[in-house]
């Protein structure tokens, strides 16, 4: 069974530590991420960030014990689990196969798991407009126009430029 668990990032290794005494062996985690570039005193830096925050999802076969869910309540690191993570395992599943299937070799998600098709506004995380926002001027299938203060520029759909909505 799949569960979504709200953890405190500063103890993440204690939490791993101590699920996988519970447990006997380490749960399959699934923690997504992209890597993004800030220039920082004019030098680039890359900086990677994960996609849920802190939170993560994880299986094991023993979560379905629901006295091994009442140990598991006390474990150090964990905040807490979502209750309805054994409701909604569909929904779970097709997120983490989505995720998967957006992930390049490095193991970091592309653009195309932040697609949006109707996106107004946005901010990009990497590249050389790393934490500008921009306005969409033209959307088409494989590029867009956008305005970046008082540049407009086009952007490829397809390069490795990240951004999200605003």
């Amino acid at each position: 069974m799949w569960l979504v668990i709200k953890y405190r990032k500063s103890e993440y290794s204690l939490f791993k530590h101590d699920i996988k005494k519970v447990l006997g062996n380490l749960p399959l985690i699934f923690r997504p991420k992209f890597k993004y570039q800030k220039i920082i005193r004019n030098k680039l830096q890359f900086f990677e960030n994960h996609v849920l925050g802190d939170y993560l999802i994880c299986y094991h076969k023993k979560f379905n014990n629901s006295q091994i869910l009442t140990v598991l309540k006390s474990l150090r690191g964990l905040k807490y689990f979502l209750k309805s993570s054994q409701n909604n395992q569909k929904e779970i599943i097709s997120f983490v196969n989505y995720c998967r299937d957006n992930q390049g070799q490095d193991g970091y998600l592309k653009q195309e798991f932040f697609e949006f098709s109707n996106i107004k506004k946005g901010i990009f995380l990497n590249g050389p407009f790393a934490n500008m926002l921009f306005n969409v001027i033209e959307n088409n299938k494989t590029r867009f126009k956008v305005l970046i203060g008082s540049v407009i520029t086009t952007i490829t759909k397809n390069s490795n430029y990240l951004y999200r909505p605003v």
